[in-house]
């Protein structure tokens, strides 16, 4: 008895494991579409507005600091 009750948690804990992996991948894959959006965004309006190097440089820092603060938000 104790060997089948052994081998169900083991199924449990590895289906567990399946649900959890497809998880991970699909908010990569959500992540890596949410990101590229927003550098699609960036390329038109740095194109749209004519922004110079320096410019362009400050809108790419403002958004680099937004990725940081939302993975921070993320953690707490």
């Amino acid at each position: 008895m104790r060997n089948i009750e052994t081998r169900k948690f083991e199924a449990e804990v590895e289906q567990l494991s399946t649900i959890i992996t497809q998880a991970r991948t699909e908010e990569r894959v959500e992540r890596g579409l949410q990101v590229a959006r927003r550098l699609t965004d960036l390329a038109m309006r740095i194109q749209q507005k004519g922004l110079n190097s320096v410019e362009a440089a400050e809108l790419l820092r403002q958004e680099a600091e937004r990725f940081e603060n939302e993975a921070r938000e993320a953690v707490h």
